[in-house]
């Protein structure tokens, strides 16, 4: 009986993956059809590393934990139960040992996650036996031993409190396709707490993001304590309890760098900063001014005077004071959805203009390449959002990294220009898109950007699509944003996840899945591949405390495929 419920459990597994709760795929996978499960004095050993760094020894400390606190089962009907005999007999694994391969630089993971986004080291390798005590992760860099452990923790399903697998042995080669790995994340429309900014950098660590984009004002608030002008957040904040203060913003950074992941924090402007204009109203064109339709993208209007020296001064000591703070090499400035009737109707921006004799053009140039220049100052790299290149011709520096967010349709036409550049398209991956519109009296209204972005339209993605092959190297990857009007921290977690993660899988396996299958093939969604790997990642995100809403009903994710669209 023991010796059939095994064969049932191992054949289950090969028609429905048992590494179904590896996401993103690796880029080379080869698996086996036997049982392993941890020991009961299952350990970790770092090897020669006589000085490892600290936050290194916590990524370990905190594997450790949760391979004990890990209480997910296999989305089987029985759930774990039906690989009890399995688990019985299973081959015991008694540790893993982390190797840094000879003559690799040892860096902590926060120094490892900040460096050019060109230069980082990510790869690891993972080997697990079916026949042998110890499982081996090796890397290039504490990053990608970072990325190793992650994966590691993916193999495991709980039964009883003993962790295993049923298709060893495991053997993984992985590297990310695409550097830049990445989620924007609205925390100015409406406020969240540290707290969930916290578990959204754990959450996104599990699948191998490695950018938090902080999208942190807006014309609606300005919740940034900015050293040279504390008056901003004081006035422009909805709250003196909703304000990220600088000490705030250090944690909130370090903690992601030592999960693997950089800060990019953009400051929006000239355009989104009404918010300023509650501490300095004489930087401010158009500010609330009504009605704002004609003004503004959104509810205020409100925009920098460009062509005020004074506000020149002004934005340039304030992204000064921003980067000097930020340890990372990337910055943004933004400069999406600028106003042009917002300075033609401003007196003040019209006597400017006339008194330097320049145009509305000119002066938008020279606000560019004023804070563009701050922030290659700082050494950093300066990101810029698309409509500002393609529609305003705004010259940028060399290095610049476009964000091309309007349509997908726009990265061809940003690549033409030689500059590299980040997928952020509204008709892929934007999450806030389908929740009907906020404005008041608009019965019918819905969101700029309907439909709703499923996970299988975001996960459909080609990066490379309407580029020349010469033009690849000009990706540097991708992002998913949600933009904050409709969500907050009551809804942040189920409006995020599980979709975000398709995003990651796009960029971190890219079009070739370890099978040789393509992730585009439109069969690649379905219930028995992707959607299986996707419904085990929700389960486990809400075992570890995050709110990932459901993607279908539980009696769909117990049975693979039986709820395909031809099943």
């Amino acid at each position: 009986m023991a010796h059939k419920s095994l064969l049932f459990a191992v054949c289950l597994c090969a028609l429905t993956s048992c590494t179904a709760a590896l996401w993103p795929m690796p880029r080379s996978l080869s698996t086996g059809i036997s049982p392993v499960k941890l020991s009961s004095a299952f350990a970790i050993h770092l090897q020669g590393i006589s000085d490892p760094p600290s936050d290194l020894l916590s990524a370990i400390s905190r594997t450790r934990s949760r391979l004990n606190s890990d209480k997910f089962e296999r989305l089987v009907l029985g759930r774990g139960a039906t690989d009890a005999h399995a688990v019985q007999s299973a081959h015991a694994l008694d540790s893993l040992n982390l190797i840094l391969h000879f003559g690799s630089p040892v860096r902590s993971i926060a120094e490892e996650s900040t460096r050019a986004i060109n230069t980082k080291s990510e790869s690891y390798d993972l080997s697990v036996p079916n026949d042998r005590a110890v499982a081996t992760l090796t890397a290039n860099s504490t990053l990608g031993l970072l990325r190793g452990l992650v994966t590691f923790e993916q193999l495991w399903y709980d039964y009883k409190g003993t962790k295993y697998m049923l298709n060893g042995p495991v053997q993984i080669a992985d590297e990310p396709a695409f550097p830049y790995r990445g989620f924007s994340f609205d925390t100015s429309r409406n406020f969240y707490p540290i707290s969930d900014v916290l578990r959204t950098l754990d959450a996104m660590s599990w699948v191998k993001l490695s950018i938090l984009y902080w999208h942190i004002i807006d014309s609606q608030s300005f919740p940034l304590d900015v050293e040279a002008f504390p008056e901003l957040a004081e006035k422009g904040a909805y709250s003196t309890d909703e304000i990220y203060m600088r000490e705030d913003i250090k944690q909130i950074v370090q903690y992601a760098n030592e999960r693997g992941i950089d800060v990019v924090m953009e400051m929006d402007s000239p355009g989104h900063t009404t918010a300023i204009s509650a501490a300095h109203p004489e930087h401010i064109a158009c500010a609330a001014k009504s009605p704002w339709s004609k003004y503004a993208s959104e509810p205020p209007a409100g925009q920098l005077r460009i062509a005020s020296p004074s506000t020149l001064s002004f934005a340039r000591t304030m992204f000064s004071s921003v980067a000097a703070t930020l340890p990372g090499t990337m910055m943004s400035s933004g400069g999406d959805e600028v106003n042009l009737p917002c300075w033609e109707e401003d007196e003040e921006t019209m006597a400017d203009l006339a008194a330097r004799n320049i145009s509305i053009a000119d002066a938008l140039n020279e606000f560019v390449q004023t804070v563009q220049g701050v922030i290659t100052e700082h050494g950093k790299t300066p990101f810029i959002k698309s409509d500002m290149v393609l529609t305003h011709n705004a010259p940028v520096v060399n290095d610049t990294v476009v964000v091309v967010w309007q349509t997908s349709a726009d990265a061809a036409a940003v690549a033409e220009r030689g500059l590299r550049f980040i997928h952020q398209p509204s008709n892929y991956f934007y999450l806030d898109c389908g929740a009907g519109d906020w404005l008041g009296d608009n019965i019918l209204g819905n969101s700029w950007c309907d439909p709703f972005k499923t996970w299988q339209r975001a996960y459909s993605f080609d990066p490379y699509a309407n580029l020349t092959s010469a033009q690849h190297d000009l990706v540097l990857g991708g992002q998913m944003p949600i933009w904050s009007e409709q969500s907050s921290p009551e809804n942040l977690d189920p409006i995020v996840w599980p979709r975000l993660a398709a995003g990651a899988e796009v960029f971190w396996t890219g079009a070739i899945l370890p099978d040789g299958s393509s992730r585009l093939n439109p069969n690649e969604t379905s219930g028995t591949r992707a959607f299986a790997r996707l419904n085990e990642l929700r389960y486990r995100l809400v075992d570890r405390g995050v709110n990932a809403i459901a993607l279908q009903p539980k009696w769909c994710a117990l049975r693979p495929g039986e709820c395909d669209l031809d099943s």
